[in-house]
Formats: structure tokens, sequence, C-alpha cells
């Protein structure tokens, strides 16, 4: 019998090329793929909101969104995606499908995501601009602060979109989640978006 062991690859590793793009100078943009991160949807079942959000609460100390958000907690991030459901992402298996026992008992309907989607980090000088190409959301710092989410699309493709934690500069870090089978074709509209701004793109295992 012939042996095989399942090789786990990034929808993008054919395309994503680590290194500098587009114009001279001091790059506007830059594009790094996260990878090896954990994802879960939750969704309460009918009639369950509520218990779901308080069971949510004991377990990460931080209720979880009911708007267009996103609330950090110390080993996770709930990103809202809809009506009664969110995200849960994070990294190391502790908040992983098999851990979340305590939300799946009867409160709540939970889908493992981790491999189905594709998580990019868009940060510098230029993000908000590049980004404004692809997106309708409006992205000024007074609308899209720290925290902020939104069900949306790139390029007629759905993503979601929130904005982390700035950088140690001051810049802002906008994270898009996109389907897996679409990432590559997003990916392309990325980079011809960025390149005018000078990009440099790169792949990393730290939630941004």
């Amino acid at each position: 019998m012939a042996e095989f062991s399942w090789d786990v690859r990034s929808p993008l590793d054919r395309v994503l090329a680590v290194g500098r793009y587009g114009a001279h100078g001091d790059a506007g943009v830059t594009l790094t793929e996260i990878r090896n991160f954990d994802l879960v949807q939750v969704m309460a079942r009918r009639g369950k909101t509520a218990e779901l959000a308080k069971a949510a609460k004991v377990r990460f100390g931080v209720a979880a969104p009911e708007t267009p958000k996103a609330v950090g907690t110390a080993d996770a991030t709930l990103i809202w995606s809809g009506p009664d459901q969110f995200f849960i992402l994070s990294k190391g298996r502790k908040h992983a499908m098999a851990a979340l026992a305590p939300l799946r008992a009867g409160s709540a309907s939970l889908s493992d995501q981790s491999h189905a989607r594709v998580l990019i980090a868009v940060s510098g000088a230029k993000a908000r601009a590049m980004l404004a190409k692809m997106s309708s959301i409006d992205l000024h710092p007074s609308v899209f602060a720290v925290g902020a989410a939104a069900a949306t699309s790139m390029d007629h493709t759905s993503v979601t979109l929130w904005r982390g934690n700035d950088q140690a500069d001051g810049q802002a870090v906008f994270n898009v989640l996109v389907f897996a089978t679409f990432a590559e074709s997003l990916w392309h509209t990325m980079l011809d978006s960025a390149a005018e701004y000078g990009v440099v793109v790169g792949h990393s295992e730290d939630l941004a």
C-alpha cells in the first residue's frame, strides 16, 4: 500500500513571491498573508442569541460583537460576520473547533473555516488609497476606527474586512478575510492596485 500524507499549503503558495514590486522608492503598501491560524464561524441557533452571548462572555471575557466590529482578547479576536454570527480568530488550537464545546452546547452552530479562508493584512501609508480602488467602504480613520469591521466586497469578491491595531509607527492595519477559492484572483488585483505606490510582499504566522 502506498504511503502518503496531506501537504497543507496556502492557496496563495503558487502566486505569492516574497519581495518588492511596483514603483521605486519607499513602499507605500505592505501585503502580508497570515498563515496557520484557527478560524471558527459561530452562528446562534434560533432563539438562542442571548444564550450564546452569555457563553461567549464566559469563555472570552468580552461580549461577542453584535454590530460590525472586531473585539480583541488576550488570545483571540471576535469578528462580526453578520446578524447573530461572528468569527473566532486565534492561534495554537486553544480556540479551535475541538475546544469550543461550551459554545456548541445547544446555543450555536459552529463551522471550522481555518482552511477555507485566506487572511491578508494590508498596511502602509497608501493602504487606504489602495483599498479605495477595490471597495466602496469609507476607510477614513474618523469613520473606520480601530476595531471597525464590515462584510463587503472587493473586486466583486465577498470579504470580511476589519481594522486591526495600528503598528508601532502609527500606520493603520486592515485585515481582509476571503474565501480560499477566490484568494488568488483577489491577490492579483491587490498587487495591481498597490503597484503605483510600491509594495512589499511577504507572509507571516503572526496575527496582525
